[in-house]
């Protein structure tokens, strides 16, 4: 059996991990948990930056959206009086031509006028 014993005793293997190696491994678990506590904090309020940026987007961009609706109302409220206007003077321009030509029938010399200008 003493050889039995003398061969277990040749195997053990001195393991070169120390009470110093233990305690460095623990400070540098502390200082990594630590860093990613800090880490978390800064990407929360890189997120809050972004929401606050993509709702500042959105808000711009509805903005946009109503002034191009609000220039196109616009533009069409603004024109309604003009073409009124565009269609009263046509109407009044063809009843002076027709008065003009019924006229100018009895009156040679305003039928000559009206050739040269080319209203007859």
């Amino acid at each position: 059996m003493p050889l039995l014993k003398t061969f277990a005793q040749e195997q053990q293997v001195v393991v070169p991990y120390t009470l110093a190696d233990r305690d460095r491994t623990i400070r540098t678990e502390a200082k990594i948990e630590t860093l990613e506590a800090k880490m978390n904090v800064k990407f929360e309020a890189v997120n809050a930056r972004i929401d606050y940026l993509f709702w500042l987007q959105g808000v711009i961009v509805a903005l946009i959206l109503f002034m191009l609706g609000y220039m196109i109302w616009d533009r069409r409220t603004a024109l309604q009086p003009a073409l009124e206007k565009a269609s009263d003077a046509d109407a009044k321009t063809t009843s002076l031509i027709r008065s003009l030509r019924d006229y100018s029938k009895k009156h040679p010399d305003l039928a000559e006028i009206l050739k040269t200008h080319g209203i007859l």
